[in-house]
């Protein structure tokens, strides 16, 4: 029986990028709810070829368009928070793909979980925002979450066969971005098109403005803290530029298993559709002869203060992270938009962190207020 699937963020990076597996695997699986933002044309192109039983989109007016397009294709298109809730938990779905950038997909998250489905998720900011909650929901509910991110999936595959006791710590790589041998004192004139260009991987704008300061892992740590149950202090960044090993697990004798493969995001994707289970496929192949050299140093903290920002934000927990994270959407929003600098992103991201009054032990409402809060007090610095 072919496994039923509904994406969140359809038309973004991953969310692309996973029906490019769904279409690999015909037999495998059938796409039965998609959520996308505005992009009529492609919006209408995923309908007509993977045929879901309901859509949603971002307004009533890209509705609007889209059901113009289709014609006589109709299928249920709902807009809005209604319709992310919708497709999240759609009876016909088992697992829900989670790809849309931010903090919008934790409520229709939770009662997807809730629902029973299990959760194949590249979505950071679910975790960041309410990590506590989420993994308390997952739990209760007995269902499994499926890391789509390369280095949890990579940490998750180091850890088959071993025992959580059993580990020293988790060692993330991170590629550096485009701005690792850039000088301190050159950062400030950096235009968004030279953050966007990303050595390695082809991911959307949020994301990669993100790996440009690091905030991007600093995310992955707070993932790896909830995912895997392991304290902040066993859990080590690296910068690795060829993005070849995608993360590494110490064990306590002193082993470091690692995951090695080409930088293709079908591949965690494939292995998390399948419920952490290896198929063939013909996706970019590792020709470790031709790659030649594998290096590894330690990130520039200085440089990149995000990434501790993300360290100091997981340590206290609370409504913090989701602050942090709120304020780091919010920045990079204007950085995109040109009306900051790369290296305010980190400042601004600084004034909104230290000026909240953190909440410990928040309920999911209060996460969301605290989100609400540090948008609101971002605007108006």
């Amino acid at each position: 029986m072919k496994k039923g699937i509904s994406i969140l963020g359809s038309t973004g990076s991953i969310g692309r990028q996973t029906l490019e597996v769904v279409a690999a695997f015909p037999s495998s699986f059938r796409v039965v709810g998609l959520a996308a933002k505005d992009e009529v044309d492609l919006i209408v192109e995923q309908i007509k070829k993977f045929n879901p039983s309901i859509v949603s989109v971002v307004s009533e007016n890209v509705k609007s368009k889209v059901e113009e397009k289709l014609g006589s294709d109709k299928v249920k298109i709902l807009a809005g928070e209604e319709g992310l809730l919708a497709v999240a938990t759609i009876a016909e779905a088992k697992l829900l793909v989670v790809a849309i950038p931010g903090a919008l997909t934790l409520v229709p998250v939770i009662e997807s979980i809730r629902a029973g489905k299990d959760i194949a998720l590249a979505t950071k900011e679910v975790l960041v925002a309410g990590g506590e909650i989420f993994m308390e929901e997952v739990k209760t509910a007995k269902v499994k979450v499926f890391p789509i991110d390369s280095e949890h999936s990579a940490v998750a595959q180091c850890l088959v066969g071993e025992k959580t006791e059993k580990i020293k710590k988790i060692i993330l790589t991170a590629s550096g971005g485009p701005f690792l041998k850039t000088p301190l004192e050159k950062l400030a004139k950096i235009t968004a098109k030279e953050a966007l260009a990303h050595p390695t991987w082809k991911m959307g704008p949020k994301i990669t403005i993100d790996s440009a300061t690091l905030m991007n892992k600093g995310f992955e740590v707070l993932e790896a803290h909830y995912l895997f149950g392991l304290d902040y202090s066993q859990i080590e960044v690296v910068v690795h530029p060829q993005s070849i090993i995608h993360s590494m697990v110490e064990f306590i004798d002193g082993s470091i298993k690692a995951q090695l493969s080409s930088p293709d995001m079908r591949i965690p994707i494939q292995y998390a559709l399948f419920g952490l289970e290896r198929s063939s496929n013909l996706w970019a192949k590792t020709d470790l002869a031709k790659i030649g050299t594998l290096t590894f140093e330690k990130p520039d903290r200085e440089k990149f203060p995000c990434l501790e920002f993300a360290y100091q934000a997981g340590r206290r927990g609370g409504t913090l992270p989701a602050v942090l994270n709120a304020a780091n959407e919010e920045a990079v929003n204007l950085f995109l938009k040109g009306k900051i600098s790369f290296l305010d992103i980190a400042l601004k991201i600084r004034q909104v962190t230290d000026s909240h009054p953190n909440i410990e032990k928040p309920s999911l409402d209060q996460i969301l207020e605290a989100d609400s809060w540090a948008r609101g007090q971002f605007i108006s610095k």
